[in-house]
């Protein structure tokens, strides 16, 4: 069973031009309408992409920029505030390999220096809309502040000493 997509643009490997595909996506109302709420935004005003899908190895590589045009919730104040997001896409996908890298054994440390194992081709296709929509979510700012809103920590109450929680027993005491 596939989990539903809410921005798919999806594209058959096997009909790929030689040269590759140079694809210009947009989300509409409802594709945006849903994607607020997967990334718990207020809206997405706007989603759009420009892609090239071209054939590398036994898989392909999709490369280009994704924009976004959202509101975010101020963490601060709690005001809604727009915010753009652009990010470069460079993702690669082949087909699922038996010889998938496995987790470094316990004790060793994970390389940094070694590429990213690609992304599994799911039927020989690639959703170009769930490629930008990824993408716009990993450049949203996860702890959102609207421009000008500065966080400013409350003044502590001062703790009553002992002696000032006597005296107040004290005071009342006298006063009935």
């Amino acid at each position: 069973m596939s989990v539903p997509v809410e921005f798919s643009r999806p594209v058959r490997v096997e009909t790929l031009p030689r040269d590759g595909l140079k694809q210009k996506i947009a989300a509409n109302e409802a594709e945006r309408a849903a994607l607020a709420l997967r990334y718990n935004l207020p809206a997405v005003d706007s989603l759009e992409a420009e892609l090239i899908v071209k054939r590398s190895g036994r898989g392909v590589r999709v490369t280009g920029e994704a924009r976004a045009h959202v509101m975010q919730t101020c963490i601060v104040s709690l005001e809604p505030f727009p915010a753009d997001v652009v990010e470069e896409v460079d993702v690669r996908f082949a087909p699922p390999s038996a010889e998938r890298r496995k987790p470094p054994p316990e004790g060793e440390e994970l390389r940094l220096d070694v590429e990213d194992e690609p992304d599994p081709l799911i039927d020989n296709t690639v959703d170009l809309g769930e490629v930008a929509a990824e993408f716009i979510a990993l450049g949203l700012d996860p702890y959102p502040r609207k421009p000008g809103v500065a966080f400013e920590e409350p003044e502590p109450e001062a703790e009553p000493t002992p002696f000032a929680v006597l005296a107040a027993l004290r005071a009342s005491k006298e006063g009935k």
